[in-house]
């Protein structure tokens, strides 16, 4: 409905400012040298091109040869220089840029102290005054220069700075954009000199621009999360987006409730997810002392795990599952965290079963019933990686066996995958350009497979780059193309680029999918840059169905993010985007209205954003967790973990199977699927089993009568895997099916009080 208040005299001038005042676009790296000035002087001769009014100040290009480049004929405003000890800096000359009256300025290094007697003590307030005299402002900065992040630089790195920014600062912002590079091209340009210390001399480590890169892509998830979170309340739009977490624990002031907590939190950290925390109380009568210890306990759990934590009241027990399941649709929640009922059958009949509730409400809500381990006497908390006896393991002689798997990975080729969260956003670009400047250092590379899309930016980068001609192959009487992969085994390039990574090959091909291609190609030692949108990982086919509405249909599958040896994001603002296909630059001009309407919405563009920014950001977490354990920003988790998807006639097989792939794979746990057949329900077991294995998980079939005697059947197997956690389905077929599925769904919980179970 409609807001017909009249709108106040301040609200008009408020609105009338807004119109007069510039843009602000930051553009964030992780550390100097990522690119930030490259991409901001870059975009100001796009500017340009487009009849807008630019000019530059305080830019530092550190004589890279590329940025210099880009500096070509924009005007300079001279900036003020000045120095302190032996270092110089360069000031804003505001008289100048304002005399001069621009409609553009780029200024490098938003983190900048002025000189003493400046008119402003920062540079941060130097681009305020611009933006309020109507002149738009693109600047730089750091990630470690942010106040809050720089906190966190500190500790992890020691990574030391002049000044910082208020996190707030982001908020102002009308665009903020990452530049993303991998620790491996930073060490490169570090070895080329392009690299500057910010450390007395002192370069940073590999695990150090990992953590750093992590911070930034973190930092820019949740700063994309918080659009997402505006547009979809303007829009009216209800419940949790799918592209990230909120965590939610429902504990009680009883000894246990700081274990819920503790758990709600290694969850939370492990999804990148918010913490929230509701105890429920009964109005009479007041808490017992021991109930009010707990209580100061619980509340002291929750601040150091920076949860948020509620008390309500609860009129009677039979309402908690219901009030706890409207509190989560509330606070858009995507997963409660909960411990298994001690109740009795007498109990449950006069307060009413939990299970029962939570079964029959919680839909799109995923349940996690926490094992009660300390009854067996396990610790709470172990650490993440497996412990393996290394004793003596450099002594060990490697069989021909190891010895050969040793050398083959010598051989292989480099594999390095662009990624980004949608068509347009640059990615084969910058795969060819970089393939340029490789070629430049003379490298023999060559183009394996090319999708210019009628892209002219695109196009022209092919430049002096070598390109394989595609393979001819006849289909139901037409002419189709694809990569000559013989051809490249027999010209045997030292790089190859290969657009469009999941593409799934032409009926004749040697292999269904380009990934294959690629892998046979690496293993001949032939190095391989290729493309990928976020969309196309296969685990993360459900959550882009929700998000977008669409079932995408090529996928590849996640191993081969942390097969890569490098993986790089193009981040790019919705609505950067979105103006790229309105001129044309992503589609035909025919097909712009229609993508702009359906996929290319902003609510699906600001989600897939941040899709892909948190995918990165735990893939750099698993490698920084792989070389060094406690270095995890994430926290630990349990040791040996097992993971036991139990498929269920009727549910989502597919889904589970994903689900369970994600959850064993960031809890480096192993992953069996079980399918229950049963007589008169047909299956896809060969489509299942095929997902399964592709996702690296062991896959087995349950047969069985009926839903009788199901669920001991189900704990059978479970035991005998050691699985730690079950994930199960909700029922998803007629009221008498469901009906009979939910009280098998509670008999299997219930059994199952010694591990954890997953309901989704």
């Amino acid at each position: 409905m409609g807001d017909y208040r009249r709108k106040s005299p301040e609200e008009i001038l408020e609105e009338i400012h807004r119109l007069r005042r510039g843009r602000l676009k930051i553009i964030i790296g992780a550390v100097t040298g990522s690119g930030k000035t490259y991409h901001m002087l870059r975009e100001g001769q796009t500017l340009k091109s487009q009849g807008i009014d630019v000019v530059i100040c305080a830019v530092s290009t550190l004589q890279r040869t590329e940025t210099k480049r880009q500096l070509a004929d924009l005007e300079r405003v001279p900036s003020i220089h000045w120095n302190e000890g032996e270092t110089e800096y360069k000031d804003l000359n505001l008289p100048g840029i304002v005399s001069r009256n621009p409609e553009v300025v780029l200024v490098d290094g938003l983190a900048h102290r002025n000189r003493k007697h400046a008119e402003h003590r920062t540079r941060l307030e130097d681009i305020q005054f611009l933006l309020n005299h109507g002149i738009s402002v693109i600047t730089t900065v750091n990630v470690y220069e942010i106040e809050g992040i720089h906190e966190l630089a500190r500790k992890w790195t020691g990574v030391e700075v002049r000044e910082t920014v208020p996190l707030t600062t982001l908020g102002m912002a009308d665009e903020v954009r990452l530049i993303d590079v991998s620790p491996e091209t930073l060490i490169s340009r570090l070895n080329e000199g392009h690299l500057r210390s910010v450390r007395d001399g002192a370069s940073f480590s590999r695990k150090d621009l990992a953590l750093l890169r992590e911070l930034a892509l973190r930092l820019m998830a949740d700063d994309v999360n918080q659009s997402l979170e505006k547009f979809r309340e303007h829009e009216g739009i209800s419940g949790p987006s799918g592209a990230s977490e909120r965590i939610l624990v429902a504990a009680q002031y009883h000894w246990n409730g700081s274990i819920y907590v503790r758990r709600g939190q290694q969850i939370a950290k492990r999804l990148n997810g918010e913490l929230l925390v509701v105890v429920f109380t009964r109005p009479k009568p007041s808490l017992s002392r021991e109930q009010e210890a707990f209580k100061r306990s619980l509340h002291k759990m929750a601040d150091k795990t920076d949860a948020k934590l509620e008390e309500l009241s609860l009129s009677s027990p039979r309402r908690f599952a219901k009030s706890l399941i409207r509190y989560a649709f509330d606070k858009k929640v995507t997963r409660i965290v909960l411990g298994h009922s001690r109740k009795s059958t007498w109990q449950e009949l006069w307060q009413g079963s939990v299970t029962n509730g939570i079964l029959k409400h919680a839909h799109g809500i995923d349940v996690f019933w926490v094992a009660d381990r300390t009854a067996q006497g396990e610790p709470r908390i172990l650490p993440a990686r497996r412990t393996q006896n290394k004793q003596g393991k450099g002594y060990h002689r490697l069989s021909r066996e190891e010895m050969n798997e040793k050398v083959k990975q010598i051989e292989r080729g480099r594999f390095k995958i662009y990624i980004g969260a949608a068509p347009g956003v640059g990615k084969t670009y910058t795969m060819l350009r970089e393939g340029n400047d490789i070629l430049a250092k003379g490298t023999d590379v060559v183009i394996g497979w090319l999708e210019t899309h009628g892209r002219a930016e695109t196009a022209a980068q092919v430049s002096s780059l070598p390109v394989i001609p595609p393979k001819e192959i006849s289909y139901k009487g037409a002419t189709l193309y694809e990569m000559d992969t013989e051809e490249l085994l027999a010209r045997s390039p030292e790089l190859v680029l290969v657009d469009e990574l999941p593409h799934t090959n032409m009926p004749g091909s040697r292999f269904r999918k380009r990934y294959e291609d690629i892998l046979l190609l690496l293993e001949n030692g032939i190095s391989v840059i290729t493309t990928l949108n976020v969309q196309h990982l296969e685990s993360l086919n459900d959550a882009v169905e929700r998000i977008a509405g669409i079932r995408v249909s090529e996928t590849v599958p996640d191993t081969l993010l942390s097969m890569a040896d490098e993986v790089e994001l193009i981040d790019v603002t919705p609505q950067s985007l979105q103006e790229r296909m309105r001129e044309g630059k992503i589609y035909a001009a025919d097909k712009v209205d229609q993508a702009l309407g359906s996929f290319f919405r902003t609510g699906n563009l600001i989600a897939l954003r941040e899709l892909a920014l948190r995918e990165l950001a735990d893939d750099v977490d698993e490698r920084l967790e792989s070389w060094q354990r406690n270095m995890s920003l994430r926290g630990p988790w349990r040791k040996e973990e097992v993971i036991f998807v139990c498929i269920l006639p009727g549910t989502s097989a597919e889904r589970l199977i994903r689900r369970g792939f994600r959850i064993a794979y960031r809890l480096k746990a192993a992953l069996h699927v079980t399918c229950v057949r049963m007589e008169g329900r047909d299956c896809d077991l060969g489509r299942w089993q095929r997902l399964t294995e592709s996702l690296q998980g062991h896959f087995g079939i349950l047969e069985t009568d009926g839903w009788k005697g199901l669920p001991a059947k189900v704990l059978g197997q479970a035991e005998q895997i050691h699985a730690t956690q079950m994930i199960l389905g909700r029922p998803e077929e007629g009221i008498m099916t469901r009906y009979a599925r939910r009280r098998m769904l509670k008999r299997l919980i219930h059994g199952a009080s010694r591990i954890d179970v997953l309901l989704v």
